[in-house]
């Protein structure tokens, strides 16, 4: 089943949640300016998180996030 799929079936959040944390890791390569990689990284500092997780949890609040 396809992300798209489960949202479009009316699945709760936390289902859309468990959903997009399931799953294989797979490595990928993004370029981003040096500057929003820094902002970031001291943002999931803060948190107490690494820069690969902050990313991982910002994509999943925006996909679960209300319209």
């Amino acid at each position: 089943m396809k992300f798209t799929e489960l949202v479009d079936s009316g699945a709760s959040k936390t289902k859309q949640h468990e959903y997009l944390v399931d799953g294989n890791q797979t490595a990928i390569t993004i370029r981003i300016p040096s500057n929003l990689k820094e902002a970031a990284a001291e943002a999931a500092a803060l948190k107490g998180l690494s820069f690969s997780a902050f990313a991982r949890m910002c994509m999943i609040d925006e996909l679960v996030k209300e319209d």
